[in-house]
């Protein structure tokens, strides 16, 4: 698939088949990790892979209640202030987060190492440079994933699931945990959110200083 393709074909999908990422597949997705521009050229990512729904079910327990507890706060209110195209996506995403994870049955869960600051507490914006390097390395997952002809979705973890996952896998203090990332094969009847129409010229400004 041409690189521009993967780039219009990527799309977080939250609703996945019973077809599994075979170990080779994802192999491959996951390597693309480590060709993300990194701070220091240190590469310093870890990946842990759960599969098996129970296995995920019981790692991911605490998104169960958080979910909740936002779907009956931010997204009532968000109702008058969202545009429409938002406010589709948060109603379609918002009560998937649970099953689009255990659905997967391929749960990936990126770890970065954490050197001089806390990757969540910059100190100031050059020590963004590690939380920079861990998105960075989601983004080539998520396109080479696209690429590969998988789906995926990730959720960013909110109150105790990073404290809860770093806990049951055992992760040093060092790692950061970034985000539960399923990776799978789209169903059938797959929800594909509506993206803005973007027009680049609108956004582009040169200046001649």
């Amino acid at each position: 698939m041409d690189f521009y393709q993967v780039l219009e074909k990527r799309r977080t999908i939250r609703d996945f088949s019973d077809r599994e990422v075979t170990d080779e597949v994802l192999e491959k997705v996951l390597g693309a990790a480590f060709k993300a521009p990194t701070n220091d050229h240190l590469r310093q990512f870890e990946l842990v892979v759960v599969r098996g729904q129970e296995n995920i079910a019981r790692l991911i327990s605490p998104v169960l209640k958080n979910t909740k507890e936002i779907q009956e706060t931010g997204l009532n209110a968000g109702a008058s202030t969202m545009d429409k195209d938002e406010y589709a996506m948060f109603s379609d995403a918002l009560p998937k987060q649970q099953r689009m994870l255990i659905q997967s049955n391929c749960l990936v869960l990126p770890f970065f190492r954490q050197k001089g600051y806390p990757l969540c507490k910059p100190a100031d914006q050059s020590s963004l440079n590690y939380f920079a390097s861990a998105w960075a390395a989601v983004e080539n997952i998520l396109l080479a994933a696209t690429a590969e002809g998988c789906a995926c979705a990730f959720r960013i973890p909110i109150g105790n699931e990073s404290e809860y996952v770093k806990q049951a896998v055992g992760a040093p203090d060092e790692y950061e945990f970034t985000c539960f990332l399923a990776i799978g094969y789209a169903a059938e009847n797959a929800h594909i959110c509506k993206q803005k129409d973007i027009q680049v010229k609108d956004r582009i400004h040169k200046n001649n200083w």
